[in-house]
């Protein structure tokens, strides 16, 4: 899909280029950046305007609807759906295709939530359609059952039989909520950024007070692609950042870029209870509920000091979903832990098969682990239990979980954010990498002895790069003298440290 869609947004470049002779530079990374958005995102506006997203969802519709009428209710078709609608992104459809197989069997035989969802009835061309089309959750959510679509087509989702539901001010309600999150991390995602997590500057700074070279103009990025002597001679101006400032860093970017997903399910939410979709019956007192198509708890994803407490905030739909037809039909394998962790493998794949999906998922998986053993091991020692209670000492738990919670959900997040292994493995050797500064020659014996040393006209002392700590692939230090290159007026030599 991704190379179709490259093709498309490709193609309508080279028109622009030959209608308009001023942008022959034009290419979607400068016109991403021009326009203060990620080229990911750029690529998929465009490729909705061509009409690439359409074609491809009609034809998933087409095909899945095939699939229950050729297959019926069989295994063999949910098999098919899965394997099928999990290559080509649509999920809605693998939840419809199981809840058409619940249909035909006997209603004793299934749970009351499966009763509620079973199809008894063959859904039509146009009822498929409509389910995967409906305007308030094409892109991005919440999910939802064929059932409860169906009861809005039939005018049942309204608190005002036989009329259009009242539900103009809860969902200009969920709409203002949205749109604060909206306005906060439009003002705030320029300096707040993955992009920052694989610069040099968020894991070193420059160290003027030792070399007495000012920290060029332009900045300072380092990266695979410069050749090893420049790369050892810049990293020798450079001096390790301490450990506060990327956990503080790592915990409020982690904090801050859910936001993105909650401004766009809370507005989708104001969306689906201005339809109906969202009525979810009343409460005892006889007040209306629209919070069928919630995904979002915010005051519970803003206040909650533990990971769970955020699983249970943050894309609840998709939960319930992962829930209703993943873990809960896992129960035969007899294991929760298996169960959980299969489900997790699954939100994994759905997401796509970039390695980060499957590291952050891991990291769930082990974080909900170690917290309900920590809660057990509390809850179980008099000692602990005791001191935990102390009403002073509340305010300074808070603090402690607040900090242990998100520094552990920004670290996950890097992975799922930053996709690939070479990306998300670098903001992770950054936190046990090598301490590198740079000393007099004097002070550090070259470890060759053959080694030469050139000195500058301008300089008495040869600074080399000084190793402390370093790990690695294969753990050695290869030393490299060089000559003929002398960047902001430094001395020849340096060593080179690889992991080669």
């Amino acid at each position: 899909m991704a190379s179709a869609a490259d093709g498309d947004v490709g193609e309508a470049l080279e028109q622009m280029r030959g209608l308009w002779p001023g942008v022959e530079d034009l290419s979607l990374h400068k016109l991403a950046t021009s326009l203060g958005a990620s080229e990911q995102a750029l690529r998929l506006i465009i490729s909705i305007f061509l009409g690439h997203q359409i074609y491809h969802s009609l034809l998933c519709i087409v095909l899945q609807f095939l699939i229950l009428r050729m297959m019926g209710r069989t295994i063999t078709a949910i098999f098919t759906t899965l394997c099928f609608q999990m290559v080509n992104g649509s999920h809605s459809s693998s939840g419809l295709c199981i809840d058409y197989y619940d249909g035909g069997k006997d209603r004793d035989s299934l749970t009351a939530e499966q009763q509620k969802y079973a199809i008894r009835g063959v859904p039509s061309l146009l009822e498929v359609a409509g389910f995967s089309y409906f305007y308030g959750a094409f892109l991005v959510g919440p999910q939802f059952s064929m059932n409860h679509y169906m009861k809005l087509v039939q005018g049942q989702l309204t608190d005002m039989p036989g009329k259009i539901p009242n539900s103009t001010i809860p969902a200009l309600k969920r709409l203002s909520l949205g749109l604060v999150y909206l306005v906060g991390y439009t003002l705030l995602s320029p300096h707040i950024t993955e992009d920052y997590l694989l610069t040099e500057d968020y894991d070193h700074v420059w160290h003027q007070e030792l070399t007495g070279v000012k920290k060029p103009a332009t900045g300072l990025k380092i990266s695979g692609g410069l050749c090893r002597p420049s790369l050892t001679l810049l990293r020798s101006l450079l001096k390790r950042r301490p450990l506060w400032f990327r956990c503080t860093y790592m915990l409020v970017w982690g904090k801050f870029v859910l936001y993105k997903y909650v401004t766009c399910w809370l507005v989708t939410e104001g969306v689906c209870i201005l339809s109906g979709l969202g009525f979810n019956g009343f409460e005892e007192n006889g007040k209306a509920k629209w919070d069928a198509c919630a995904n979002m708890k915010v005051w519970l994803f803003e206040t909650t000091p533990r990971f769970n407490g955020t699983i249970a905030s943050f894309n609840i739909n998709t939960n319930a979903w992962v829930a209703r037809y993943i873990f809960k039909r896992l129960k035969f394998l007899g294991n929760k832990e298996l169960s959980q962790g299969l489900s997790l493998l699954f939100l994994a794949l759905w997401h796509g098969l970039h390695s980060g999906y499957l590291i952050c998922f891991q990291m769930e998986f082990l974080i909900v682990i170690v917290e309900k053993q920590v809660t057990s091991l509390i809850q179980e020692s008099p000692t602990l239990s005791s001191l935990a209670s102390v009403t002073a000492l509340q305010p300074f738990y808070y603090l402690v979980q607040q900090t242990i919670h998100w520094l552990f959900m920004g670290y996950s997040m890097t992975a799922f954010c930053l996709f690939t292994w070479d990306k998300w493995l670098k903001v992770a050797a950054s936190w046990t990498g090598a301490e590198t500064t740079c000393l007099p020659s004097h002070s550090t014996p070259h470890p060759r002895a053959d080694a030469r040393s050139w000195k500058s006209p301008q300089h008495s002392q040869l600074c080399r790069c000084y190793s402390q700590v370093f790990t690695g692939p294969k753990g050695k230090l290869l030393w490299e003298e060089q000559r003929g290159f002398n960047p902001f007026g430094l001395p020849h030599a340096r060593c080179l440290i690889s992991s080669l």
